[in-house]
């Protein structure tokens, strides 16, 4: 198994991190609210409801990220060690959106959503 397939699964669960980032900063999330998580969650604001944010994003944008991965490995026009750096890079920049999203940084985390774009773009580019 690569590199880059090990990242796909990491992506897989980045956005639980804040899943636990949004009950944990809601203040109330109790077992009650367990029944139906999302409604509690679409009620929240603040920290919380950017925490449930990202959580929506990741949920969006890892598919995307999985299919460049693999269609990277199929393709076979880029090494290797290009397609790993390109999905740790994406990991990180995945977790720096994470941080910017939390502390409200929205100017930045809209950059870095860009660049989590480009690279998966990237994926397809360096592969044809």
């Amino acid at each position: 198994m690569t590199i880059a397939f090990w990242c796909v699964l990491i992506a897989l669960f980045l956005p639980y991190l804040a899943t636990v980032s949004a009950k944990a900063a809601s203040g109330g999330f109790s077992p009650r609210h367990n029944h139906d998580p999302r409604a509690h969650l679409g009620s929240v604001e603040g920290l919380a409801r950017r925490a449930n944010n990202a959580q929506l994003n990741g949920f969006e944008v890892t598919p995307a990220f999985a299919a460049a991965v693999i269609i990277a490995h199929l393709a076979g026009g880029a090494e290797q060690g290009l397609i790993d750096q390109l999905a740790i890079a994406f990991v990180i920049s995945r977790l720096v959106y994470l941080v910017c999203y939390l502390a409200d940084w929205a100017p930045l985390r809209s950059l870095v959503w860009f660049v989590n774009m480009g690279l998966i773009i990237s994926l397809f580019v360096v592969s044809a």
